[in-house]
This record gives structure tokens, sequence and C-alpha cells, in this order.
């Protein structure tokens, strides 16, 4: 078998949604398992909704989430230009278009947009969904034709398509499906501005670039029996189908912008790491043997194989995806974590402070980045807090025992120089083992005092060693304050 050549064919529209993610990402693991190539192919034929800037997200994307391509409009394999427009200009689709009309495969149509409107309004009133082009310039005299292209007239070019029987083709995660030939429109190649459409141009492009396989969503299943037309009619190679199933919200409707975590950047933007994301998005409609879930790009481009896809739709879960990223960020290294994690202590602290030992406490505390601020916003300032929180029935305390607690430990505390975490809890430790309690006893009331918090990351001791000594003691006396006034 030849070299395997997947594609990733995005348009420059702007953020990447999570399916075309996932369809760079599976493109770029068939490829890679085989130890084959992962092409860049940018498709910008639909001018309109080109959008500035949308190029270096695409860019900008792919270098982040580690898909790196081997060919594409900035590495020359050979086989470019590798972006549409500029293949256009080249005048590549309109002379494979014409050899189709030659073959008697395409046709061009005069047909102006009241004609068409005309035909739609006839077909819906005889109740049939499918809006199949009537092939009226189809039998248009060789006359007629060169009269109306030496005139000027607008056209466009279609492929003539059967209007009997029916068309098989095969696709690896579907298998073989059938459709009847009279549902097939005769679609269309070249647009009336020159340019070929997205069909077209995706089936040209992809046999002069050797794609061997192609992987896209499942929204174009319906269109691969046209595509396989105009492959036939070339006498070309037909690809190997791989068909993504629908990612869906929890309410499982289509993964749309609203849903507010339906891009890439929407995702970073919100606190997840890029390696948690790709991880995840992998697990969108593939199933890997066994019970593993954490991959690296490695482990996945070793794992990966397209025949374990699923065809049903594929939820999306934020929240396992949240537990995903906080498992990426418990075996993150520290100063990378750091520095992402910096900007959002920042927010929140404003004292002079230990932010690394505040990060360092965290760590293994949250999801995404943003929960840091409220689990730190206690060290910027105490706040309010009933005094009911003192009463823990586990570790046996109430009001009145952690009242006598604070009282007793003060002293120690107040004498106490070196407020290390170690320090400190050996100094309340003795307290502790003289006392006869459990260390609980004594560690709740406290944290109790210095927090005005039910949870906290950290214990009582690192909490005091990141709020100094000054600090300590006073919100201390404010428990004991508190716990008299009652």
């Amino acid at each position: 078998m030849s070299k395997v050549r997947t594609r990733f064919a995005p348009s420059p529209t702007g953020r990447m949604h999570v399916g075309n993610l996932r369809t760079a990402l599976y493109a770029y693991l068939i490829a890679k398992h085989a130890g084959g190539d992962f092409i860049l192919r940018i498709e910008d034929t639909d001018q309109e909704r080109f959008m500035e800037g949308a190029l270096d997200i695409i860019y900008r994307t792919l270098e982040k989430t580690g898909l790196v391509h081997d060919e594409g409009p900035d590495k020359d394999g050979g086989v470019g230009p590798y972006v549409q427009s500029e293949r256009n200009e080249t005048g590549v689709y309109l002379k494979y278009a014409k050899q189709l009309i030659e073959q008697g495969d395409a046709y061009y149509c005069f047909c102006d947009k009241e004609r068409l409107e005309s035909l739609r309004s006839k077909v819906s009133e005889t109740g049939t969904e499918i809006v199949v082009y009537d092939k009226h310039c189809l039998h248009l005299s060789k006359e007629e034709v060169e009269a109306n292209l030496a005139a000027g007239k607008p056209y466009v070019i279609r492929i003539n398509m059967p209007t009997e029987g029916t068309t098989t083709f095969h696709d690896e995660i579907y298998g073989d499906i059938t459709v009847p030939n009279e549902e097939l429109d005769d679609m269309i190649l070249i647009k009336s501005d020159g340019y070929p459409t997205y069909n077209f141009a995706n089936v040209v492009d992809d046999h002069l670039m050797g794609i061997t396989h192609v992987v896209r969503g499942n929204e174009y299943l319906s269109s691969a029996p046209k595509y396989n037309r105009i492959y036939e009619a070339f006498g070309w190679d037909v690809p190997v189908y791989v068909h993504c199933p629908l990612i869906t919200d929890e309410n499982h409707k289509k993964l749309s912008k609203r849903c507010g975590h339906s891009s890439y950047e929407d995702l970073l933007d919100q606190g997840f790491v890029s390696e948690a994301i790709v991880n995840y998005v992998a697990l969108l409609g593939w199933c890997p043997e066994g019970t593993q879930e954490i991959f690296s790009l490695e482990e996945l481009v070793e794992a990966f194989d397209y025949r374990h896809m699923s065809k049903s739709p594929a939820v999306f879960d934020i929240q396992k995806l949240k537990w995903m990223n906080s498992e990426y960020l418990k075996a993150m290294d520290f100063d990378r974590f750091y520095e992402m994690a910096e900007p959002y202590i920042k927010e929140v602290i404003t004292k002079d402070m230990d932010l690394k030992k505040i990060a360092s406490l965290v760590k293994t505390r949250i999801e995404i980045f943003p929960d840091i601020r409220e689990h730190i916003d206690f060290f910027e300032e105490l706040p309010e807090y009933d005094t009911s929180m003192y009463c823990h029935k586990k570790m046996k305390t109430n009001e009145e025992t952690s009242l006598e607690v604070l009282r007793e430990t003060l002293p120690l505390l107040e004498s106490q120089e070196d407020y290390s975490n170690d320090a400190l809890y050996n100094t309340l430790k003795s307290y502790v083992d003289e006392k006869g309690v459990k260390i609980g006893y004594v560690m709740w009331p406290l944290r109790t005092a210095v927090s005005g918090k039910q949870s906290t990351p950290g214990g009582a001791t690192e909490i005091m060693e990141v709020l100094g000594k000054e600090e300590s003691l006073a919100r201390i006396r404010k428990g004991i304050e508190k716990l008299e006034e009652r």
C-alpha cells in the first residue's frame, strides 16, 4: 500500500471549533500511527466568510496542540500551493472542470437566480424535501452554449449525475451506504465568480496531493456519492473515508458556539491546558482498548486505531474535561504551573506574600485555573464567618473547646519566632501530645480562625506560614473575640 497521507483542510473563518480540532487530531493520528504524512491545506474558496486573523489562529492552534504538519503553506512538499485561492489562480480547477465537460460528465449552466428560485418553489409545492436541479442546461445545443459564452453570460459548471439506480460507497466507520441516484443533485463544480465549490476543490486537491485517507465530520456522509462520481469520472482512486460521529452538548444538541466552550481557544480562555483538551477531544468518538484515559500525544499516536471509532454521537461533557484537566495540573511541572497560575493569584492577592507557596497549596485542589480565586481569597482578607464553623463532629470540637484551644495556643504562637510550616506544626504537636487529644481537635479551630472558611488548600500551619506571624496572631485573637461574644 502507498504511504498514508492525510490532510486537515480548515477554512479561515474564526476560532477553531472542537469538531474541527478533532478532525485535525484524528487525521494527524491516522497518518502518524502509520508512519505517514499530515498535510495542512487552507480552504478559502468561500471569500465571503474569510476572517482576518483566522489563518494565524489555525497555525497557533496546531502549534499549541503539537499537531505538526509535514507539508503546508509554510512547508512546501512539492504538491503546492497549499492555499486554494492560490491554486485557483493557476487555473487548475477550471482546467479539470472543462475536462469533465469535454467527457460529457459536466456542463455549463446559465440559469439565473429567478429561474432557480422558481424551480425551488415548484418542488416545494409538491411537498418534496429534496431539491434537485432539473438539468435544463444539460440539453442546450453546442451552438447555444457557445453563443452564451461569447456573450459573456454568467455561468456555473455542474456535474451530470445519474438519475436512475443507486450509488453505494464505503465508509470505514459507517460501512456500506447506498443512496438513490434521484436524490443526487447536479452539484456546482465552478461558481459564477470563477471559484471552485468546496466539494470540487476537495476532490481535485486530494487527488493531486496524494491523499489516501479523508477524515471529516459525518455531516459530509451525504456528499460522499457526489465526490465518488467525480473520482470515477476522472478515473482516479477513491480515498479511504473516515467520517467522525457528531459531537453534542450535554442536552444531546449539536455543540454550538452558544454553549461557550465549543472552540479550542474558548477552552484555553476558561483555564484548561492544551494537553488535557487534546486528550479529551481524542476520546470524543474513539474508544481505546483497556481502561487508560490519560494519554500524551505520543501515546495517542501509538494507540490510535480508527477502526475503534464509534458511529454514535459523542457527548461533550465539560465536567469530565474538568476532571481530566485537574489530572494534568497535578502532574504538571511546578515551574510551568506557577507561570500559568500566577496571573490568577495576582488578581486576588495584593499583599506581600509567598505566591509560590500559595500556588503549591492549590495545585492539587483545582480543576481549572480560575478556580484559584475562590480557593485563596481568604489570604487577602479574613471573611466574615459564623462561629458554628468551629463545631466539627469528627474532630470532636465545638465552640467551647475551640475557644479553650485558641486561648491556650495563642501564647505559644506569640512566642514562636520560626513561622515555617514544620516549626509551627512541631510546636502545636507538642501541645497536642501534652493535652492528650487528637491533632484535628487543635488544628480545626486554628484553621477556622486563620481562614474563616470551611474548606481550604492546606492546613492551619501551612496557612499561617503564608500569612506570617503578625496576621496569623491577629486572626486568632479575632477568633477568640468572636467566640467570647457569642
